[in-house]
């Protein structure tokens, strides 16, 4: 089996961006081009989708926000609904969480092409409001694991839906940047629940308010959503062109509409079914891309990611350095890491650095296991652990963290594009679920620095990957990546 699938990757890396589209199509494809330029002197105006995506990017913010709610007032949630000291009930508070993470996830690709993009906005919005709500409230530990599981669906089916809709939305030569958001809405996310967490020690229940206070983006979201552009992609999809050509104007322009619409139909392949089978992404034609993005998520998470997030306030005490200030550090490291993406990624492209932050993450890691070598009272491990630590979310948030999340859109044909990230995305949290399982046992076995040397490894093998795999996409239409990238019947 994995040899025919290698055979098929294969002939797939063989095939040229000429290979892959007959003569004819390369043709009526620089004839369309040429015809765009009639209809547009420039390019659209960025300011005109912007506030569509900013919409769009309050998922991650909320993605980013429940991610980090629980880390500083979980020591007070175990207080008051009494199962302080019991680490597998305080390790179920934050893991069941990844478990809705994962179901969202599956389900994200089937609800955003069955009821668009919009309304997929407002069902993952509903948990998140429903499941903080009962966290918030809750006297009972089985209380609080349902509200975790209602915000771990939501969770999960948001930022699917927010990489889709951000791709099909963008004007194609901001795309990059517009995708960079995600990231840094993640970014503030996390950066928002820890500064809303640390008057948690000083004040009897503040947990509850952090929980609280994660309502307000979340309603937010399902009522802003009502006023932006539905993906004209999905309307086109539905057979709904008037209503696509509509959302175009909205956020194009009047004199980009033509082309958009006419670039669309052009790559229409109206002798394809609607519906999408799971084999077919598993096994048939399509089974190149996914394995692709697939990849991508679970090297992401295989770079050691969790862990670096995991140790980096042990790593700060061992320094001397206050449990919030290093918590601000790793953040403004993560945040500063994802400005400078967004500003390069329609610059240098998404290939370039992808290979920049794997490497660097690579080296971050042999810091790592350097600074093991070295007695833990030594200077140098401490500078060593302290710089490694920042380096490697620094270069994660560079390329590693946001990328995958914008390519992954890109690459996947429109006919497949929801349903392909719901499978990436569904092995992204696998990944991470079993890391984060396996990850203490692993480091009491094997030692921090062998198991940062198995991490420094995958991030090695993750450039090779990148290299040998991933194509560029900067600057290109959705329709022109697609008929580079699909292979033939």
């Amino acid at each position: 089996m994995w040899d025919r699938k290698r055979e098929a990757f294969s002939t797939y890396k063989r095939l040229s961006y000429k290979d892959n589209a007959n003569p004819i199509d390369m043709e009526d494809n620089s004839a369309l081009l040429q015809s765009g330029k009639d209809f547009e002197a420039s390019n659209p105006s960025w300011s005109l989708s912007l506030p569509h995506v900013l919409v769009a990017t309050l998922t991650s913010f909320l993605f980013g926000y429940h991610l980090g709610v629980v880390n500083e007032p979980l020591e007070s949630i175990s207080a008051d609904l009494g199962f302080n000291g019991n680490t597998l009930a305080e390790g179920l508070v934050v893991s069941t969480c990844l478990g809705g993470a994962l179901i969202g996830s599956l389900l994200s690709g089937w609800v955003a092409d069955g009821v668009g993009r919009r309304r997929a906005f407002q069902l993952s919005a509903l948990p998140m409001i429903l499941g903080a709500g009962m966290s918030a409230m809750t006297k009972t530990l089985a209380g609080m694991l349902l509200g975790r599981l209602f915000v771990g669906t939501g969770m999960g089916l948001g930022p699917p839906v927010a990489s889709l809709y951000i791709t099909e939305v963008s004007p194609a030569f901001v795309r990059g940047t517009y995708g960079s958001f995600i990231q840094i809405a993640t970014c503030l996310g996390l950066m928002a629940a820890l500064l809303i967490g640390i008057p948690v020690k000083e004040i009897v229940g503040w947990w509850r308010t952090c929980f609280w206070v994660s309502t307000i983006p979340a309603a937010l979201l399902a009522l802003a959503i009502v006023f932006c552009a539905e993906s004209p992609h999905w309307l086109y999809k539905q057979g709904r062109t008037e209503e696509a050509e509509t959302e175009f104007e909205k956020l194009l322009g009047g004199s980009h509409v033509k082309s958009a619409l006419t670039e669309l139909s052009k790559f229409d392949r109206g002798d394809e079914p609607d519906d999408v089978e799971l084999s077919e992404l598993l096994f048939g034609r399509h089974l190149q891309v996914v394995f692709i993005g697939s990849t991508l998520f679970a090297l992401q998470q295989l770079s050691g990611i969790n862990a670096i997030f995991y140790f980096s306030s042990t790593v700060f005490k061992s320094a001397g350095v206050p449990l919030n200030l290093a918590n601000v550090c790793v953040g403004i490291s993560n945040l500063a890491g994802s400005v400078i993406a967004m500003l390069l990624m329609d610059r240098l492209g998404r290939k370039l650095l992808l290979l920049w932050s794997f490497s660097g993450m690579a080296v971050a890691m042999a810091l790592q296991v350097v600074a093991g070598s070295y007695h833990s009272s030594d200077s140098r491990a401490v500078y060593l652990s302290v710089g490694g630590t920042l380096m490697f979310v620094l270069m994660f948030a560079l390329g590693a963290g946001p990328v995958p999340g914008l390519l992954l859109p890109e690459i996947f044909p429109s006919r497949i594009r929801a349903k392909a990230m719901a499978i990436c995305m569904s092995v992204h949290w696998v990944i991470n679920f079993f890391v984060g399982l396996l990850f203490l046992q692993l480091l009491e076995k094997m030692g921090p620095q062998l198991l940062y040397s198995g991490f420094a490894t995958f991030c090695l093998i993750a450039v090779v990957f990148v290299k040998r795999n991933v194509v560029e996409t900067k600057g290109k239409s959705l329709q022109e990546i697609e008929i580079a990238l699909l292979p033939q019947e």
